[in-house]
């Protein structure tokens, strides 16, 4: 397998809308591969297409339970409201706080074509909304919160 070099803040690519995956072919199947040992090699939990140049709606995550591929994505629902901690991939060696649903309702389509829907909750939701974000154009930074002191040192004593 290959891995690809990840796109940084600044690159137009990151700020465009990707494009609905048409072609379920082994040149898809490849590029999901290479997107797992891409995300796994610069350790994250997850990777979308425009990170890599690749302006398609494609998806790497793993939060610890197995790698998920999404192809066109979608969050359909989405409960409640929590605050968290993020960093990405293409924003290296940054992290700020960022507000996301609790849980969410993702439907995708796997590597061949197949819809299939999910739920999530959690750090799982969060890399879920994170990601989807990017085929959107849209950063985490784009979405950084100021929380209050009581805010941060609940969040705190929640990850202890």
């Amino acid at each position: 397998m290959a891995t690809y070099n990840v796109i940084e803040i600044g690159d137009d690519v990151l700020r465009a809308k990707a494009a609905t995956v048409r072609r379920f072919d082994a040149r898809l199947h490849r590029m999901l591969d290479d997107m797992a040992d891409t995300m796994y090699d610069y350790d994250g939990v997850g990777l979308a297409a425009p990170q890599i140049g690749v302006s398609k709606r494609i998806v790497v995550i793993d939060v610890g339970d197995g790698l998920l591929e999404l192809v066109n994505p979608e969050i359909t629902e989405m409960h409640g409201n929590k605050l968290g901690v993020e960093g990405c991939l293409s924003v290296p060696e940054q992290q700020g706080y960022v507000y996301r649903a609790q849980k969410v309702h993702v439907k995708a389509q796997d590597r061949f074509g197949e819809p299939f829907e999910f739920d999530a909750e959690d750090l799982f939701a969060r890399a879920c909304q994170h990601e989807i974000d990017h085929l959107s154009g849209v950063l985490y930074v784009d979405k950084l919160a100021s929380p209050s002191k009581q805010e941060i040192a609940a969040l705190e004593a929640e990850e202890e």
